[in-house]
């Protein structure tokens, strides 16, 4: 046989060798794989695949590590939020038993007959302070509930805001007088006209004077609203206690409660509903506070043309 020959033969040889090296390569990492996808199947999240550059499996490979990567990150975002609405319902369910408790306490000592005269009025307003705290706390989870199903459409407007604010406030006077709370307004006479969403701006004010009035444990709160700029500006401020530096970060996180010793203090849910209207709005809203200092809130909304 001719030197050629032998050649042509060796490589045939090689040749045939290597496609088999390779077929079983090949045979070898599609039974990893298959056997990586019952494992994530099974509950392992952790496992993956290794494949050199070049190789025919390479680009099948690196998809499917990183479809795993996605569906490990989904489980732990759905983990995440299922753990979060447990703790909004055990949350929820005590911050709604216990002024319903006291509700129903009170009520019922008026029922009876046990109270009479002064007594008797003073029982019936702090039957009434229960229930305006159990119709916060629904609404906040009424509103949440929207927000995060995509329900809560916001429609911004040409408002004046001026007038629409001085409104709101008015309805919180009876409330803050009869809780011994002073305060003091100070609105310009404007016009100031905003793109605002009336009932979205609405539910921002009406929870940072609840939050107020139920946190701060203040004596005095202030509402200011001016113009900078090109922006209306709306401050809220007390004079309470104050929120640690700690805390001061996290106060607009959804569920979060600067003190969770505290019982029947809200759903930790009205200051992340007024962060994520703000910013649909497009305004912004910026927290100051110091332990024993009070707390102020800015909230910047771009005025109309």
């Amino acid at each position: 046989m001719k030197l050629l020959d032998w050649l042509l033969l060796a490589l045939a040889g090689m040749a045939l060798g290597y496609a088999l090296w390779q077929r079983w390569r090949l045979g070898r990492q599609i039974a990893a794989l298959g056997q990586m996808l019952a494992e994530v199947q099974a509950g392992n999240g952790n496992r993956r695949v290794l494949a050199r550059p070049g190789e025919i499996t390479a680009p099948l490979v690196y998809a499917l590590n990183t479809l795993i990567d996605s569906y490990e990150e989904r489980l732990a975002r759905g983990r995440q939020a299922e753990e979060n609405n447990r703790t909004l319902m055990t949350g929820l369910a005590h911050d709604l038993r216990t002024p319903l408790t006291t509700l129903i306490g009170y009520q019922d000592a008026v029922h009876r007959g046990d109270v009479t005269g002064t007594e008797r009025e003073e029982y019936l307003a702090a039957a009434r302070r229960k229930a305006y705290e159990l119709k916060a706390c629904l609404e906040q989870l009424f509103d949440w509930f929207r927000l995060h199903a995509g329900e809560f459409p916001l429609n911004s407007v040409r408002v004046e805001a001026v007038e629409l604010t001085r409104g709101l406030l008015a309805s919180w006077v009876p409330l803050l007088e009869e809780q011994g709370m002073g305060y003091s307004f100070e609105i310009p006479e404007g016009p100031f006209w905003v793109r605002l969403d009336p009932d979205g701006y609405t539910r921002v004010l009406n929870n940072l004077l609840q939050n107020a009035l139920t946190h701060s444990r203040a004596s005095r709160l202030q509402v200011l609203v001016g113009c900078r700029g090109n922006n209306l500006e709306l401050t809220v401020a007390d004079n309470g206690v104050g929120i640690p530096r700690a805390d001061l970060d996290r106060i607009f996180e959804r569920l979060y409660r600067c003190d969770p010793s505290r019982s029947g203090k809200g759903s930790g849910l009205g200051l992340s509903i007024v962060r994520e209207l703000v910013t649909r709005m497009d305004g912004q809203i910026t927290v100051q506070s110091a332990p024993g200092h009070g707390t102020h809130f800015l909230l910047c909304f771009p005025l109309a043309e």
